[in-house]
């Protein structure tokens, strides 16, 4: 006797598309692109992966000539080594989820079109990578702070801490979510990707990251504050250092806006990766 199976194929109409229990099933993936991006970032250098706290050290000792000794821009009274390096670690952090999840569909349309996995384990496995990093140089500010503590400098950690590790998720998120956005968008529009790396340097510097926000006009001090990175970065700062102050209403409002980004990045990535194969 014949039986007959029918199958109908329909439309996906959700909004959100995500099956968590798939992208839980891959984590096996995610860690091997992990280690595949280790090894390929430092693979034939002489110092290997200790290039990740020697980046921070280098770029920090930039800042503090060129805006501590040659600008003379105020840190408030906080060492300028300590003050420059934690916006540029924090910022290198957004800076480069942002970069990754850009450049999730073209940057890997050949390994897209050959097998199939969910498309989000790229700008997970990127973020974890990130984090690897940040981490890492986190924990080389942690130890300077407390050696800068210890010596009797104007640092004062406090209980803001508490609060850092949910600063990195938003900071992580919300450099992804806008990533995603760019690379849906990018892969019609590709010149795009010169717009946002130019937006992301203009960016910079309407974020504290070497100034502080005390240097900042009255008048315009609340536009700043509306920058979604300018809370994260200012919050990260005070409750390491203890300048500067806690913005809690913009912080709040960074959160909304971080999460509205995510939602509209994971709505339009789900959208676009259904046909990018057929557009490249």
């Amino acid at each position: 006797m014949q039986n007959d199976t029918i199958t109908y194929i329909t439309a996906k109409k959700k909004l959100f598309n995500i099956n968590f229990r798939e992208l839980w099933n891959y984590r096996d993936l995610v860690l091997l692109f992990v280690k595949r991006d280790l090894v390929n970032s430092y693979k034939q250098t002489v110092l290997g992966p200790i290039w990740i706290l020697i980046n921070p050290l280098l770029s920090t000792t930039v800042f503090t000539v060129i805006f501590g000794v040659i600008a003379q821009i105020s840190t408030d009274g906080m060492p300028q080594f300590l003050f420059y390096m934690s916006g540029n670690i924090l910022w290198g952090f957004f800076s480069s989820c942002l970069n990754r999840g850009s450049g999730t569909f073209l940057g890997n349309a050949r390994i897209f079109g050959k097998v199939y996995f969910p498309r989000l384990i790229m700008p997970i496995a990127g973020m974890v990578y990130n984090f690897i990093n940040f981490a890492l140089q986190t924990t080389l500010y942690i130890v300077l702070v407390i050696v800068y503590t210890l010596i009797g400098t104007n640092v004062h950690p406090n209980a803001v801490i508490a609060f850092v590790p949910l600063l990195i998720l938003q900071t992580a998120l919300l450099g992804t979510g806008i990533g995603l956005i760019v690379s849906s968008i990018t892969t019609k529009y590709r010149d795009l990707n010169i717009l946002v790396s130019f937006g992301l340097s203009l960016l910079m510097y309407i974020t504290p990251v070497v100034y502080p926000v005390s240097k900042v006009p009255d008048t315009f001090r609340w536009l700043m504050l509306l920058n979604p990175v300018a809370p994260i970065v200012e919050t990260y700062r005070y409750a390491f250092l203890g300048c500067g102050d806690f913005h809690w209403v913009y912080w709040i409002a960074s959160l909304v806006f971080t999460a509205l980004v995510l939602l509209v990045g994971l709505s339009v990535f789900g959208r676009v990766e259904r046909n990018f194969i057929d557009t490249v």
